[in-house]
């Protein structure tokens, strides 16, 4: 700018208009072209941008590669430029690792040493490191890892997350990183999708159902002109299986378009799956793993973390099994969906707490001839009166077969009050207490229930499995806790600040069931055939004799012998009159 009118009107110009702002004075590495090119924003950068500007709660859902830390980073840079020296910004970037943002502050800092000199205010030699540097106009940038006194001695005016999915820290973090900006500022929170993660996901969830003052921008990929060239939409369930099994698909299905949202959402609501050659490109360096696609390009919360039970199944479940319920009782803590079926067998799990601490007591019945769940009680109550509870509602669903979790001493105290209600159709580990074959009196000197700590993989295996099949799950309080449910070192347990109550009364029941009913059912089985394959043919009586004909029993020819042979009897006395036959044939299993 050669004249201090012209400045003067640019100046208006790139406050007035960031997105010019940026596209005019900052450049980006282009990794396909090998070099520096200037900033080019497509829509939804642009939405972005103006999102920042327009509220002070961001968060931001984005695929890999969309350049939303970079485009960030350009929009801070002219926060920091044009600010007044008698309100300087103070910009705070927080990552899971110091490395990351530390990377995002380097970003920051190279886009501010591009803005022209007649704009550009330069930085202040007294703090200028790679975490921590300051401007002459008295901004400052501060980068940190996610720590306990992150924010000491620290209040800024913008606070970024970023990678906000990946960001270990509890409640209390959270709590003072908000309690930060009570006087004011601005927050973003930058993420790919982690699974349901407390922080990032819990905010997110929390703007969709508008209980919080986050604006949500939804960055899609199938959005990003540089990576929808050949964009196409596939009719598929599973992309992964499109991109494996081609042969198996009709090209008819296959919908070209142009750029239209309105017309993607239909196709999405459709069935229909957004397809291009970077999307294969970057599938396959994930080697088509289904979660990882659904983390970096797809922004799928449901399928995107480490969750113990597959996104397909929990949606399967949202979408076509959960139902209200048609009575609730005890203060609305016990849901019930069907009334007891006369002549089915029904299984009752129950997980057990103090009832003054922050887990629940839960229990779960289910319909094992149904295969589905038909009652739920979760709430705070202490473990003998839970004993009650169950007991009450198991004689209501035809002595319903109890399995209690006795890990600790919560568990022992509802099981041993069971015992004191005499209530005797209950699991003990290691014994089938259903099965007459094996039972065993002296099992019940043993404490009933469950140890479910011992068998925790075992359990939520069968739990899975079940799942698998197509057992119903009706109640939407254990669908929230397997969206929280996850492998943690290796472990199946819920994330920090949530619950699994529900999910481990239902586990402990179905595992139950798969123990004990299914192997009895396969006992019976064994038994029934055993007893028919004792009836070899056909017996008849002979109407002259007033004993039983052994020649068409064992010896269809007769060549063994006859009716007077002494091999079967010695004198008149030792005959075997018909009657006696009659009453007693039962030993020889079922007539044919």
């Amino acid at each position: 700018m050669n004249t201090r009118t012209q400045q003067l009107m640019e100046y208006a110009k790139i406050i007035k208009d960031t997105p010019y702002a940026l596209r005019t004075y900052l450049q980006t590495f282009d990794n396909t072209q090998k070099k520096y090119v200037p900033m080019d924003l497509f829509e939804d950068q642009i939405q972005l941008i103006q999102d920042y500007e327009d509220y002070n709660e961001n968060i931001t859902r984005k695929y890999r590669q969309a350049g939303v830390t970079t485009v960030t980073a350009a929009w801070l840079s002219k926060k920091l430029q044009l600010a007044k020296p008698d309100n300087p910004e103070r910009v705070l970037l927080i990552a899971n690792k110091r490395d990351t943002a530390v990377e995002m502050a380097n970003k920051v800092r190279h886009f501010l040493e591009q803005w022209p000199e007649w704009l550009n205010v330069g930085f202040s030699p007294d703090k200028n490191s790679e975490s921590r540097f300051r401007l002459n106009n008295g901004c400052e940038v501060k980068a940190v890892a996610t720590s306990a006194d992150a924010l000491r001695g620290y209040t800024p005016t913008i606070l970024v997350f970023d990678e906000a999915a990946y960001i270990e820290a509890g409640d209390d973090f959270w709590a003072a990183s908000m309690a930060s900006l009570s006087t004011g500022g601005k927050i973003i929170l930058i993420s790919t999708p982690n699974g349901y993660d407390p922080i990032y996901y819990g905010v997110y969830d929390q703007a969709l159902r508008g209980i919080n003052d986050f604006h949500i921008t939804d960055l899609r990929w199938f959005k990003d002109p540089r990576y929808t060239k050949d964009l196409r939409w596939i009719k598929c369930q599973d992309i992964c299986h499109y991109m494996l099994n081609r042969e198996q698909y009709n090209d008819d299905e296959v919908v070209l378009l142009d750029f239209d949202m309105k017309e993607y959402v239909k196709l999405l609501e459709d069935g229909y799956k957004p397809f291009s050659s970077w999307f294969e490109s970057m599938s396959k360096k994930f080697k088509y793993d289904r979660r990882k696609i659904a983390q970096e390009l797809e922004c799928d919360f449901l399928g995107s973390g480490d969750g113990v039970i597959p996104g397909d199944i929990q949606e399967n479940i949202a979408k076509n099994m959960i139902r209200e319920p048609i009575e609730k009782y005890m203060q609305a803590t016990f849901w019930q969906w069907k009334e007891p079926i006369i002549g089915h067998r029904y299984i009752m799990g129950v997980d057990v707490s103090r009832g003054d601490s922050e887990d629940f007591s839960a229990i779960s019945i289910i319909d094992f001839d149904d295969r589905e769940q038909v009652a739920e009680y979760i709430g705070k109550i202490p473990p003998d009166d839970l004993a009650a509870v169950a007991y009450k509602w198991a004689i209501l669903y035809g002595n319903a077969f109890i399995v209690t979790d006795i890990t600790g001493g919560m568990g022992v105290a509802t099981s041993r009050k069971l015992t004191e209600l005499n209530y005797k159709n209950v699991y003990i580990e290691g014994v089938n207490t259903q099965n007459i074959w094996d039972y065993n009196a002296k099992a019940m000197e043993k404490i009933p229930g469950l140890n479910f700590n011992n068998k925790r993989t075992q359990i939520v295996a069968a739990f899975e499995e079940q799942l698998r099949k197509g057992f119903i799950v009706r109640s939407a309080r254990l669908l929230n806790e397997l969206n929280t449910f996850v492998y943690m070192n290796g472990r199946p347990d819920h994330m920090k600040g949530t619950h699994d109550d529900a999910i481990m009364g239902m586990s402990m029941a179905l595992y139950a069931a798969d123990v004990s009913f299914n192997l009895l059912q396969k006992n019976e089985n064994a038994n029934k055939a055993m007893l028919d394959s004792w009836t070899m043919s056909e017996r008849t009586y002979e109407t002259s004799k007033s004993f039983y004909s052994y020649g068409t029993a064992f010896d269809q020819i007769g060549s063994m012998g006859t009716d007077n042979n002494s091999l079967y009897y010695q004198d008149d006395n030792m005959n075997v009159s018909k009657q006696a036959y009659q009453e007693n044939s039962w030993l020889f299993g079922r007539r044919k």
